[in-house]
């Protein structure tokens, strides 16, 4: 561990990781609690086309990739409305689009393979100072939302007709999650990899939720959980030689059957 530490790029790796481990299950531990888990996958999905117009403009692709998962956020928050009694209708919509979109954009741009393979799969050891700073930013704007918006963003998520007979802006707050969703998985994008960033933003609140008695004890170890996977995950990368995005995710994975397993052999199933 020690000797990981001695590399710059290592230490840059493992600041943004840990930046989106605290981030990602912060924001995943809503999408969970309100079904809506596979919003990550969209999102990706969306980041991708982003990501793929920046390189056709030969523009900064996570730029691209954040403008891209903002609008159309807002879009799905619409269509959402649109087609209430079949919500799940605006990612069977958005997430082909979007792919489609990616790959027309991608087949436009020349000599794009290995640059693609790093947004697809992370490319962690290759963060440089301006990507923490775009990190942190981004980190530090979606966390404050969370934060100033804490009462109004549990209360929709666990009863929703009722916020809004309370006269909470249902629409508002909604709109305002879908938007900082989209910002995580633009920001983590660059670590994992968009087709692993959801997966990041999951599982590590699914082991949570194995624990936890209250949702404030299911923040903490879902946060907990992202932070020991990035950790120990980044640890076995650089040890082994491995993919980083893909054994941090694998990480996450093994702690939530760690934790099944457990449960199962002490009868607290």
């Amino acid at each position: 561990m020690l000797e990981m530490l001695s590399y710059s790029f290592m230490q840059r790796a493992l600041l943004a990781g840990l930046m989106v481990a605290v981030i990602c299950p912060a924001i995943g531990i809503f999408l969970v609690l309100r079904r809506l888990a596979q919003y990550g996958d969209t999102f990706a999905h969306v980041s991708l086309a982003g990501v793929a117009a920046g390189m056709l403009a030969r523009f900064h692709p996570i730029y691209t990739a954040l403008g891209f998962s903002v609008a159309v956020s807002l879009g799905i928050d619409w269509l959402r409305r649109r087609y209430s009694r079949y919500s799940e209708l605006a990612l069977a919509i958005m997430a082909p689009a979007s792919l489609g979109l990616a790959v027309v954009l991608l087949s436009l741009t020349k000599g794009a393979g290995s640059e693609v393979l790093s947004y697809l799969f992370g490319s962690i050891m290759t963060v440089t100072q301006q990507n923490l700073y775009l990190i942190a930013g981004l980190g530090l704007i979606v966390l404050l939302a969370l934060v100033l918006l804490y009462k109004e963003m549990l209360s929709v998520t666990f009863d929703e007709e009722f916020a809004r007979i309370g006269g909470l802006p249902v629409g508002v707050v909604n709109a305002i999650f879908m938007v900082l969703t989209a910002m995580t998985v633009a920001m983590a994008m660059n670590i994992v990899g968009v087709l692993l960033v959801s997966a990041l933003m999951v599982v590590p609140v699914a082991t949570a939720l194995q624990l936890a008695r209250s949702f404030r004890g299911a923040l903490a170890l879902s946060v907990a959980a992202g932070l020991l996977s990035v950790l120990v995950g980044l640890t076995l990368a650089y040890t082994l030689n491995l993919a980083p995005g893909g054994t941090v995710v694998l990480t996450a994975v093994g702690l939530l059957l760690l934790v099944l397993g457990y449960k199962k052999a002490r009868g607290l199933e």
